[in-house]
């Protein structure tokens, strides 16, 4: 078992998400980021889909009652294993009674920590991941216990890769919308020529930008929308819908982010600077 000794600020359980539910309202949850929840599935050479940790500013304190083997990847996060430093991109073979503690991210938002077969929570519509109301609440809690297979003896191909730092960079790449074409020349102006900051108003759900474009009174009936869908209120407020954002909307979808951007803004917290580059189309 894990034991979540300490939650951390916001520590949930997450996998490639919760597909086959989105006519119900279901979001599709999972990874915020991607790569570094894929990268460390794959050092630990895991199923792509097996549950790891997402540790979201400030880190968990934890305690593995059986032997395995984890990695930590993505946002670099001051960690410890038994009083020893740990490090990012590295496998690390954990004996049974060892305490993780950790501390704050240094740079980005969002560590994965994967260990080898990865957590064994209930399954909810086919995922692990949490969100609530789906699962019995969206982030593991002090005290509870989390199972997973014991492993001793492991010998990874990889014990360590380099680290990515690519959610670092300012730029979101972005497909034009369904509503795209109802923008004024006005508004083009300043989405592709002006930087936005990520605002207080930022979880799992979707993260608002600042400041705002030009108001407007484009018109739609609520549609379809998509983690990485990027919405336009009335009063000119751009929404950037994320993993665990609304299946559908009323507000006007003027881009769409491609896959790599949609990781970078999960490593963005309060105050960092993004701006928009139209897509290239061949």
């Amino acid at each position: 078992m894990l034991k979540i000794n300490n939650p951390g600020f916001y520590t949930s359980i997450q996998d490639l998400g919760r597909f086959g539910y989105r006519h119900l309202g279901v979001p599709v949850s999972g990874a915020l980021h991607l790569k570094a929840f894929k990268r460390a599935n794959a050092l630990l050479e895991n199923d792509p889909n097996d549950a790891a940790l997402e540790i979201t500013m400030t880190g968990p304190d934890l305690e593995f009652t059986e032997p395995t083997i984890m990695v930590l990847c993505g946002a670099p996060l001051e960690a410890s294993m038994d009083g020893v430093t740990l490090e990012m991109n590295q496998v690390y073979q954990v004996p049974a009674g060892a305490l993780f503690k950790s501390g704050h991210v240094r740079e980005g938002l969002r560590t994965y920590l994967a260990i080898k077969g990865g957590l064994k929570s209930e399954l909810k519509l086919g995922s692990r991941s949490q969100f609530y109301p789906i699962t019995l609440s969206g982030t593991v809690k002090k005290n509870s216990l989390i199972p997973y297979d014991p492993y001793a003896d492991f010998s990874p191909k990889l014990l360590k890769i380099s680290p990515s730092k690519s959610f670092g960079d300012k730029a979101l790449i972005a497909y034009p919308g369904p509503e795209y074409e109802y923008l004024e020349e006005k508004h083009l102006n300043e989405l592709f020529n002006k930087d936005f900051k990520i605002s207080k108003n930022h979880n799992r759900m979707a993260c608002q930008l600042e400041p705002t474009l030009p108001a407007h009174t484009i018109r739609m009936i609520t549609s379809a929308t998509l983690p990485g869908t990027v919405q336009i209120t009335p009063s000119g407020r751009l929404i950037i819908l994320l993993r665990d954002g609304q299946t559908t909307g009323g507000y006007p979808r003027i881009l769409q982010l491609d896959g790599d951007s949609l990781d970078r803004v999960g490593q963005k917290q309060f105050g960092d600077i993004v701006c928009f580059e139209k897509i290239k189309q061949p």
